[in-house]
C-alpha cells in the first residue's frame, strides 16, 4: 500500500522507538500536522517557540539516553531552531530535527518563508540532509537517528520540501543500516589498553578526569569500579557531573574556571591524567601551556578528532568510554593477581583530601540569602532525588558546585555553546521522559526571560516543572567579570526592570511564590517544591554574590581567586 510522505514520516518515527514529539505548525509541514491526530502513539507538544522546541528535545534526550525529536516549519521556523541544534552539536545531544521547506520546484526561487537551512546548519549538525524524492525518505529518516545516537551523539537535521510529504510511495523501512563512510570505531585498541594500565601501575599520583562522554556511554558504573579499585581521585567536567558520585571519598569535585581547589590542584600535580569523554575545552584547562604540565597524559574518546586537538597526550584510545574503562579494568585486575597495589596512592590521597579539607567550597553569610544557600537548601529538600536543569551563568555554576550529584543524567545544562533560556525547555524534556520525577531549572532573572513563554507549554500540559529563579537584579556572570576585571564599570548589566514573576506565572495559570528573607527559604521552598503543580520560585538573593574559586581566563589553574 503507498503511503503519503506525511503518512511515511510518522510511521518511521514509530518504528525508531519516538513517543515524544516537539513541534510548532506551520504551512511546510501542515500535512505531516493534518495526518498526525491518526498517530495517537505519538504524543506531540505545542511548545510556544520553535528554540523551545529543540532545548525540550535535548531535555529529553539527556535525561533519558535517547534521541530527542522535534519538528517546525520552514522559514524563521527553521532558523529559529539554530541556537538549539548548535548546543546540542556543542554538547554531543543526539537529537533529530525535521524542518518544512518550501516545494522542491520553489528551492532556490526566494519563495515564501524559504531558507536555506540545509547550508546554514551545515557547521552545527553532525550531518543534515534534503529529502528531494519520496522514495528516500524512509531510508533518510533511519540514517539519521543511526547518525545521530552511534559514535560521538550529535544533531541531525531533515529538511522536508511540500510536495514530498504530500507524494505517495511504498512504504519499505530498511531495517538495517549501512553507511560505507561511516564506521565510528567502539572497540578500542588492544595495545592501547594495556599502555594504559602499565601508566596506571607506574603511577604514584593519578587522576581521572571524566566528561560527558562518561555518560553518554552509560560508562559511570564501570569508571566507579575503576577508581575505587585503585584508589584513583575522580574530578568532572562540569558535562560530568553525575557520572562519579559527589558524596564519596575519592571525589574531587567539577574541574576547570569556576572547579574546586582540590580538582584544580589535582590536576596540575599529577603524575598520571587520565582523561575520559572530554575534550580539554578552554574552560576546563586553563592555560594550556601549564594543564597538567608535570603528568602523562591518557585520553580516551570515541571522536579521533577530539585527540591531540588540545592537549598533548601520551596514550591516545579511541573507541567506546564504556568499553575502554572495561578493558583497562580487566587487564587492571590480571596485573594486582601479581602485585600488591594496595596502599600505592595512600601519600597522595592524603595530600587531596588536606586540599579538599582546607579549601572547601564556601561562602559567607550576612543576613541576606546566598545563591548557595539556595541551592544546599534544594540539596536537602530533594535528598538528590531529582533532575536539575539550568541556565547559564552564575546559577549554572552554584548548580553545579553545591548540588550533590550523585547519579548520571540528573544535571541538563549547556555546557558548549553556554545558551541562556536553555534550561527552561530542558526541564520540559525531561518531565516528559519521566513524568514522575521531580524536575527543577535553576534559572536567573536574566536566563529566564529567554524562553519564559514555554511556561504555557508547561500548564498546557500540566506538567509540574518548578522554576528555582536566583534573582540578583543582574546577568550576573557579565557583572561578576565587570567588577573583577573592568573597573566595576558594569556596563548595560542591570536587570532591575523586570517583571513580577510571581504575578507572571499565576498569570499562565501557575503557582508563584516570593522568597525575600533567609529565614523563609526553607519552608516555601520545600511547599513549592513539594506542589503538584508548576511553579515559579523567586528568590531574592545577595545582588553582588560572586562565584568562587575562578580562574582568570589565561591564568592557570592553580591561580585560583578564592575569594
Amino acid at each position: 500500500m503507498e503511503l503519503t510522505g506525511a503518512q511515511i514520516l510518522l510511521e518511521s518515527l514509530k518504528k525508531e522507538g519516538v513517543d515524544v514529539l516537539f513541534g510548532y505548525p506551520g504551512g511546510a509541514v501542515i500535512d505531516i500536522y493534518d495526518e498526525l491526530p491518526r498517530h495517537p502513539e505519538l504524543k506531540h507538544v505545542l511548545v510556544r517557540h520553535e528554540q523551545g522546541a529543540v532545548h525540550a528535545a535535548d531535555g529529553y534526550a539527556r535525561a533519558s539516553g535517547k534521541v530527542g525529536c522535534c519538528l517546525v516549519t520552514s522559514g524563521p521556523g527553521a532558523t529559529n531552531t539554530v541556537t538549539g541544534i548548535a548546543t546540542a552539536y556543542c554538547d554531543s545531544i543526539p537529537l533529530v530535527v525535521f524542518t518544512g521547506q518550501v516545494p522542491t520546484q520553489l528551492i532556490g526561487n526566494d519563495a515564501f518563508q524559504e531558507v536555506d537551512i540545509v547550508g546554514i546548519t551545515r557547521p552545527c549538525t553532525k550531518h543534515n540532509f534534503l529529502v528531494k524524492d519520496v522514495r528516500n525518505l524512509a531510508k533518510t529518516i533511519r540514517q539519521a537517528f543511526y547518525l545521530a545516537r552511534s559514535g560521538r551523539p550529535g544533531p541531525v537535521l531533515v529538511d522536508l520540501p511540500k510536495d514530498v510529504m504530500q507524494a505517495r510511495t511504498e512504504f519499505v523501512w530498511p531495517e538495517d543500516i549501512f553507511m560505507r563512510s561511516y564506521n565510528p570505531t567502539y572497540k578500542p585498541n588492544l595495545n592501547q589498553l594495556r599502555r594504559t594500565a602499565e601508566e596506571l601501575a607506574r603511577a604514584r599520583k593519578p587522576v581521572i578526569l571524566a566528561g560527558g562522554g562518561v555518560i553518554m556511554a552509560d560508562a559511570s558504573e564501570v569508571l566507579c569500579e575503576l577508581a575505587h579499585e585503585l584508589d584513583i581521585p575522580v574530578a568532572t567536567t562540569l558535562m560530568g557531573l553525575g557520572a562519579f558520585p559527589a558524596n564519596g571519598d575519592l571525589w574531587l569535585g567539577m574541574v576547570g574556571m569556576h572547579g574546586t581547589y582540590a580538582a584544580n590542584m589535582s590536576i596540575n600535580h599529577a603524575d598520571l591524567l587520565v582523561c575520559v569523554g572530554a575534550r580539554f575545552d578552554d574552560r576546563v584547562t586553563g592555560r594550556l601551556q601549564d594543564f597538567a604540565s608535570h603528568a602523562r597524559i591518557v585520553h580516551i574518546d570515541i571522536d579521533p578528532t577530539s585527540i591531540r586537538k588540545n592537549v598533548e597526550v601520551d596514550v591516545p584510545v579511541v573507541g567506546d568510554c564504556r568499553q575502554a574503562l572495561e578493558g583497562i579494568l580487566e587487564i587492571c585486575r590480571a596485573k594486582m593477581a601479581d602485585t600488591d597495589w594496595s596502599g600505592m596512592h595512600a601519600d597522595w590521597l592524603q595530600t587531596v583530601h588536606e586540599w579538599k579539607a582546607n579549601h572547601p567550597l564556601a561562602y559567607t553569610r550576612n543576613g541576606h540569602i546566598k545563591p548557595q544557600q539556595v541551592i544546599e537548601a534544594m540539596y536537602a529538600i530533594t535528598k538528590g532525588d531529582a533532575i536539575i536543569a539550568t541556565e547559564v551563568g552564575q546559577n549554572q555554576m552554584w548548580a553545579a558546585q553545591f548540588y550533590t550529584f550523585t547519579k548520571p543524567r540528573t544535571l541538563l545544562t549547556s555546557g558548549g555553546l553556554g545558551t541562556m533560556g536553555y534550561g527552561f525547555p530542558a526541564a520540559i524534556g525531561a518531565q516528559f521522559a519521566f513524568p514522575d520525577k521531580l524536575v527543577i531549572n535553576v534559572a536567573g532573572d536574566g536566563s529566564i526571560q529567554m524562553n519564559i513563554q514555554e511556561l504555557a507549554t508547561v500548564v498546557q500540559n500540566k506538567l509540574p516543572v518548578k522554576v528555582v529563579i536566583l534573582n540578583n537584579g543582574h546577568l550576573g556572570m557579565v557583572r561578576q567579570w565587570q567588577e573583577l576585571f573592568y573597573n566595576r564599570n558594569y556596563s548595560h548589566t542591570n536587570m532591575e526592570a523586570q517583571p513580577d514573576f510571581v504575578k507572571l506565572a499565576e498569570a499562565y495559570g501557575a503557582e508563584g511564590y516570593r522568597i525575600s528573607k533567609p529565614e523563609e527559604l526553607e519552608d516555601v521552598l520545600r511547599k513549592a517544591l513539594t506542589s503538584p503543580n508548576p511553579a515559579f520560585i523567586d528568590v531574592m538573593v545577595e545582588r553582588e554574590e560572586n562565584v568562587y574559586p575562578m580562574v582568570p581566563a589565561g591564568a592557570a589553574l592553580d591561580e585560583m581567586l578564592l575569594v
